[in-house]
């Protein structure tokens, strides 16, 4: 059965039109909790969300739908994406849920799925809800149906998670941090695990109103954060997307690294001391060829995979890799995490800056990316430009004419009507016109 509901990562769309809507919510909760729960022994599940405003309307939607198959609901509230992964093992539960679009505008909003082992659903598991949503679920006896809680610790309980995952021997003590909670879900936590390691926490994006959330602020737009890091000359600049499972960083003079120079100092760092899983590093078809060349330089090994970093996890689970990612600021560190978290990669930075008494600056450029440009063309729903004549063309006269100096990556995103046309190549005059020729075509089919 081919995917209708769920995406790449879950199910995400506009709120209160198909399908984030009330009524599917109810009905996937439901489905999710007839899934899980086979047999008659008590049953929880944990929800969690970031600040959109049909965060509510969403919770209390899946509440409903799962306390009707006989699941208990455990609610935590505002909390970032890896949180409901930690807690989900934490608490016993058989599945967790986050309502979240992450980096999206506020009016979108998303439903992931966690298994009882904190790792997003495989997609046979998302299939099996997907069926049981679409067909029809049978109600628990009215002895039977579950119970709604509030957890009121649940923020201190990942507070003190993320803490653990910095070095016992070393604080932040005389670091002075920007800190850009996108108005999202990290935007109480965030700041208090660096507080209580010892920083100095400059706030923004720690103001949600149900609306702003992404709004000009977070990894998306980290102009606001490093225009502050350089007004208050500050150490580094930290930027948390709206559930707060990637991160950009700024270094003290206002310079932005991506997740790649991120993945790749931390490979790095972690290959000294012996910790890197099979020397590699694991990260998506997006990243920076030099990235690759840095690796190979440190006699290290990078395994590519399709986007999205269900795919990541998935490849470091199968080779037993403990690192990956992808270039939006996606890491996930399976000896803390189960999924990406913006906030441990960013205290896995600050603690190579402690240790190492160098400038954000000295570690957030460990290699001269390839030029790449990525271009997003949207498209009208129902249209499906990449199967035409005309843009399969363009794609291959565009490879012919790198002939081998860059590469080319042109799909569907998972998560909206976008076709992601990205290209690499020293030449950047070339790339720009090999990268037109395949907009204009996407553009004039879409």
């Amino acid at each position: 059965m081919a995917h209708k509901l769920f995406g790449t990562d879950g199910v995400r769309g506009k709120a209160n039109s198909w399908p984030m809507t009330a009524e599917m919510a109810l009905k996937l909760g439901a489905a999710a909790g007839r899934y899980f729960r086979r047999d008659q022994q008590a049953h929880r599940v944990v929800i969690g969300k970031d600040t959109r405003l049909s965060g509510y309307m969403i919770e209390n939607a899946l509440t409903a739908g799962f306390t009707s198959t006989g699941m208990s609901v455990f609610l935590v509230g505002p909390m970032p994406t890896p949180a409901i992964g930690f807690l989900t093992r934490s608490l016993r539960a058989d599945v967790g849920v986050m309502i979240s679009a992450s980096h999206n505008p506020a009016s979108d909003n998303g439903i992931k799925f966690f298994g009882p082992d904190g790792f997003k659903l495989s997609d046979e598991a998302e299939v099996g809800i997907e069926t049981l949503a679409m067909n029809g679920i049978e109600p628990a006896e009215p002895q039977n149906i579950g119970r709604a809680r509030r957890i009121d610790d649940a923020a201190g309980r990942y507070v003190e998670n993320a803490k653990m995952t910095f070095p016992r021997n070393r604080r932040l003590d005389g670091l002075r941090i920007v800190l850009d909670c996108a108005h999202g879900a990290a935007y109480r936590v965030a700041p208090e695990v660096l507080w209580e390691l010892g920083a100095e926490v400059i706030r923004i994006g720690v103001d949600p109103d149900g609306f702003n959330i992404n709004d000009g602020c977070g990894s998306t737009h980290p102009e606001a954060a490093a225009q502050k890091v350089r007004d208050l000359r500050a150490d580094v600049g930290i930027c948390l997307d709206g559930d707060a499972d990637r991160v950009i960083l700024i270094d003290e003079t206002g310079k932005v690294a991506d997740g790649d120079q991120i993945m790749g100092l931390i490979a790095g760092c972690w290959a000294d001391e012996g910790r890197l899983a099979g020397d590699t590093l694991v990260a998506t078809v997006m990243s920076n060829l030099g990235l690759e060349r840095h690796l190979e330089k440190k006699g290290l090994h990078l395994e590519r995979t399709k986007v999205g970093d269900r795919y990541v996890v998935e490849r470091m689970r199968e080779g037993g890799f403990n690192l990956g990612g992808e270039q939006s600021g996606h890491l996930v560190m399976t000896d803390h995490a189960t999924t990406g978290d913006g906030l441990i990669a960013a205290l896995q930075f600050l603690a190579a800056m402690v240790g190492t008494g160098r400038k954000a600056s000295a570690l957030a450029n460990v290699f001269t990316p390839v030029p790449q440009k990525l271009i997003n063309v949207r498209y009208a729903s129902g249209a499906a430009p990449l199967e035409t004549d005309a843009v399969q063309t363009a794609i291959s006269d565009g490879e012919k004419r790198l002939n081998g100096t860059g590469r080319l990556l042109i799909r569907k995103s998972g998560t909206e009507p976008l076709i992601r046309v990205m290209g690499e190549a020293e030449d950047l005059g070339l790339l720009d016109e090999v990268l037109n020729g395949i907009v204009n075509a996407v553009r004039r089919e879409a």
